[in-house]
């Protein structure tokens, strides 16, 4: 290999053919600093429609629009080079028809640059799955708790216990055989996630789900600590920036009050007449 080589971003296919071998690692990204800090070191990085909550302060990922993704996508393209982009589709564009769906799908990858979408649903949306990736759409399927989808969910509950295990079962299959080539499962108990993973050809990527997925993905500003609405259980925080963020506003706020910033370092000298 040259010296000068560099690794290139992985295509679906990789993310594919890495099924029980390497873990995949993945986090979301909105912003074109926060990609830059995570390029290095994920498989791929997901523009989730979770942004809408973390960043737009709004109630629910049901608010998210097409604009706002492509935005938010468009950053976080800026700033990758090594990790492999995959972006959500927001509620309501992909779930009337699947030439509906192709049309918004290529959009976002179009303005975007994303190698791949990911939308929500298990059996009922195959058929979506299967019409996107035979024209060349790579999607990222994803079940279990659908954000979008709370509102008939009952909330933000776990999914797939009792009689409903069964049906998130034939959903990983029913993806699988779509053409999904990967899928997230969230909030589900660990067992059935590892029965799943065990039973789909496709790599697992878990959210509250199990460590014997084939993969790991979290929203980045609940394990930084920056998000503080609240904090699933799933998450574990690996930094408090959010306190040690205001901590830092507080002291600013003070010396700005007491006249003590900004001090000389921080100014510039008057020019020195000419004689």
């Amino acid at each position: 290999m040259s010296a000068t080589a560099r690794k290139t971003a992985p295509l679906p296919s990789d993310i594919r053919a890495m099924k029980g071998s390497a873990p995949i690692v993945s986090l979301t990204a909105y912003t074109t600093p926060m990609a830059r800090m995570m390029d290095a070191h994920c498989d791929f990085v997901l523009v989730g429609d979770s942004v809408g909550m973390v960043l737009h302060g709004l109630t629910s990922t049901t608010g998210v629009t097409m604009e706002m993704m492509i935005l938010h996508g468009q950053a976080v393209a800026r700033g990758l080079d090594k990790a492999m982009m995959v972006i959500d589709m927001p509620f309501g564009t992909y779930e009337e028809d699947p030439a509906h769906a192709m049309r918004n799908a290529v959009r976002l990858m179009r303005e975007t640059g994303a190698a791949a979408v990911k939308l929500e649903g298990g059996a009922h949306m195959a058929e979506t799955i299967a019409f996107l990736t035979a024209r060349g759409v790579p999607v990222m399927a994803h079940i279990g708790l659908t954000p979008q989808s709370v509102g008939t969910l009952g909330g933000y509950k776990v999914q797939g216990r009792g009689h409903s295990a069964r049906l998130l079962s034939e959903d990983a299959r029913a993806v699988t055989e779509a053409g999904a080539f990967a899928v997230v499962i969230e909030k589900v108990p660990a067992g059935l996630a590892d029965r799943i993973t065990a039973d789909i050809a496709i790599p697992t990527i878990g959210i509250g789900a199990s460590a014997g997925c084939d993969g790991q993905v979290l929203v980045v500003d609940d394990m930084l600590g920056l998000f503080t609405a609240f904090k699933p259980k799933f998450v574990k925080r690996y930094a408090t920036l959010g306190e040690d963020g205001e901590a830092a506003i507080k002291a600013y706020a003070a010396e700005v009050r007491a006249r003590t910033f900004p001090a000389a370092e921080h100014l510039f000298a008057d020019e020195t007449p000419k004689a």
